[in-house]
């Protein structure tokens, strides 16, 4: 990563994003030292223009924002940094340093299909999604069959509560069916968009 710290007297603006939600959390400021401490300990590390040193942003308040991803702009002097926050973002309380709320819980099924995703790929002994994919296509679509047939039973007859459980159920195991055909939740999205006119 080639990062030119010159155009703004060693300086860089580091744009915060969760990765779960997309969300833009926060604007800091990283000069070289600040980019490979977060770099070395997978948290945020800025260098304070007010405090004139490097900041760990969480150091006080615990509110940690963890590394995901380390990118640079086109102009290599802007880095844009994926976290997961520990805690809210803002010194004021608020998920966002603009008081937006930073809520999505729908971002989890990114999480969850990567989380699917490093099974496929480790397919660790023990894992309940390892012992789908070792059973095969067959079993997998059976299962999203049953799972679909136990949500209709509780839309129809059961209780709320029984309802999202066996709804949740249905996606988990759709998400490991689409995997094991080598497609994923942004190929459901890309159709439905296709026929969204």
């Amino acid at each position: 990563m080639n990062i030119d710290f010159s155009k703004s007297n060693g300086l860089v603006p580091a744009i915060i994003q969760d990765y779960m939600t997309s969300k833009v959390l926060m604007l800091g400021y990283m000069n070289e030292e600040a980019l490979k401490k977060t770099q070395e300990t997978g948290q945020v590390t800025f260098f304070s223009r007010t405090k004139d040193r490097l900041w760990t942003k969480g150091e006080e308040s615990g509110n940690f924002l963890n590394v995901k991803s380390v990118n640079v702009d086109c102009d290599n002097d802007t880095l844009l940094i994926k976290v997961i926050p520990v805690g809210p973002v803002c010194h004021t309380g608020t998920d966002t340093c603009w008081g937006e709320s930073n809520q999505g819980d729908i971002s989890f099924l990114k999480f969850l299909q990567e989380f699917i995703e490093v099974r496929h790929a480790e397919m660790p002994e023990g894992s309940y999604t390892t012992s789908l994919f070792n059973k095969g296509i067959n079993r997998m679509a059976q299962k999203v069959g049953e799972e679909a047939v136990e949500t209709v039973i509780e839309a129809t007859n059961g209780t709320e509560e029984g309802f999202l459980y066996e709804a949740s159920d249905l996606v988990y195991h759709l998400i490991v069916l689409l995997r094991s055909k080598g497609y994923s939740l942004d190929d459901i999205g890309r159709e439905l968009k296709k026929r969204h006119k």
